[in-house]
């Protein structure tokens, strides 16, 4: 649980959304099931270290879940984020922005591919069937970033599962400051419906292949 934040969800749990989000998850795993072979193969060969990256993440009313992706950065990653963001005051100005650097020097040739195309979210498909995750909802944002970013909005925002994908996944990704993704995904929670789910999944599927605004 984030440290001071309690949430009472006013909004009511959607069964069949629940129940999509699992038979779309196993379809995923099932058909993608040599991707995540091949995918992790590379990353076996390309970087030294683990295939898959574990990070804490708040989810529905506030509980910390663990997140998986494939992992697209060298080890001791944090250190050195800490490193390069006290020597250069322009990428800590960026980063503290956007939460990213556009041309992070810690994420290796192969990792590059995975964040263009968005492919190192596919293990959170897993997180989907574990009840962590939906398909869509608002971005899962990491505990500093809802202290910091979220104030009094946390309260709705983490009144639902956040998504691997959203408004913020369609309208510009890493371009839009963390701000206007809080904002979206606020617009996303009183807004959202089956058809709504729909558009944004059939909207996710050509950033996979232009790429804009990922990095």
């Amino acid at each position: 649980m984030v440290t001071g934040l309690i949430v009472q969800s006013k909004i009511k749990h959607k069964p069949v959304k629940r129940l999509f989000d699992i038979c779309f998850s196993f379809l995923v795993l099932s058909v993608g099931l040599p991707f995540y072979i091949l995918i992790s193969l590379i990353i076996f060969a390309s970087s030294p270290g683990p295939i898959f990256y574990v990070q804490p993440r708040v989810g529905r009313k506030g509980k910390i879940i663990k997140c998986f992706k494939f992992r697209t950065m060298c080890i001791n990653a944090e250190e050195k984020l800490k490193k390069i963001l006290e020597s250069d005051a322009a990428l800590k100005e960026e980063y503290n922005k956007f939460r990213k650097l556009k041309n992070d020097p810690r994420v290796f040739s192969f990792g590059k591919f995975l964040r263009k195309t968005s492919l190192d979210e596919l293990p959170q498909f897993f997180n989907v069937l574990l009840g962590d995750l939906s398909v869509v909802g608002p971005r899962p944002a990491m505990p500093s970033e809802v202290e910091k970013f979220f104030k009094n909005r946390a309260e709705k925002i983490l009144s639902i599962r956040p998504g691997i994908t959203g408004i913020w996944q369609t309208s510009g990704r890493n371009n839009l400051s963390f701000e206007d993704r809080v904002k979206l995904d606020e617009i996303y929670v009183d807004s959202q419906s089956f058809k709504k789910d729909m558009e944004l999944i059939i909207k996710t599927i050509p950033m996979l292949f232009f790429s804009k605004g990922a990095y």
